[in-house]
């Protein structure tokens, strides 16, 4: 009995002195998954409830439906570099690079995006999107504009595939991305 009290006392304190990361190691996690393609990383920083918020865009994830996105993003090849963060006032703010293929085709690669994350019991549970301070939305909007309307008129079967944000949806956007470049080269 006194054997087992010393184990529940053991137990109580190691568990208790644990030390939860940081802030800035949550982040560094976070980006580090998207760098190395391990949604498992990721998971593990992120809280049961995710918000992001892009513009005028709030999207609610679980663990499972942020997978979608992981997997929706990396048909681009990203390659995010976490530039610098800033801590004060319980604001934790992160500058990122963001290089991709889809950028580079829509004239705006890469990308530097200052990002604010909050937290919640010891995990990511909110992102915003604060500013992409060197993209130029008009000539974005224009390739997009361009890329969708050359796709409905020449490839049908791909329309809408700028909407769809599954894995089939980023490999349609890919394969509309090449069918215009092929296009432009002959």
């Amino acid at each position: 009995m006194k054997y087992t009290l010393y184990l529940f006392i053991f137990t109580l304190c190691v568990s208790c002195s644990e030390k939860q990361p940081t802030e800035l190691e949550l982040v560094t996690e976070y980006f580090v998954g998207f760098k190395t393609s391990n949604y498992e990383q990721i998971k593990n920083v992120i809280s049961d409830t995710l918000t992001t918020i892009s513009g005028d865009y709030t999207t609610v994830f679980t663990p499972e439906t942020y997978y979608q996105q992981f997997q929706w993003d990396s048909v681009f090849r990203p390659e995010y570099k976490l530039i610098s963060t800033e801590q004060n006032n319980n604001k934790f703010i992160a500058t990122i690079s963001i290089s991709c293929s889809k950028f580079e085709f829509l004239k705006n690669n890469p990308m530097i995006c200052r990002r604010k994350f909050q937290f919640q019991s010891g995990k990511i549970s909110n992102i915003e999107e604060l500013d992409c301070s060197n993209v130029d939305w008009k000539i974005w909007a224009k390739e997009v504009e361009t890329l969708v309307s050359w796709i409905e008129v020449n490839h049908p079967e791909l329309d809408s595939f700028v909407h769809d944000l599954s894995l089939k949806g980023a490999q349609n956007y890919l394969k509309a991305i090449e069918l215009y470049k092929e296009r432009v080269i002959e």
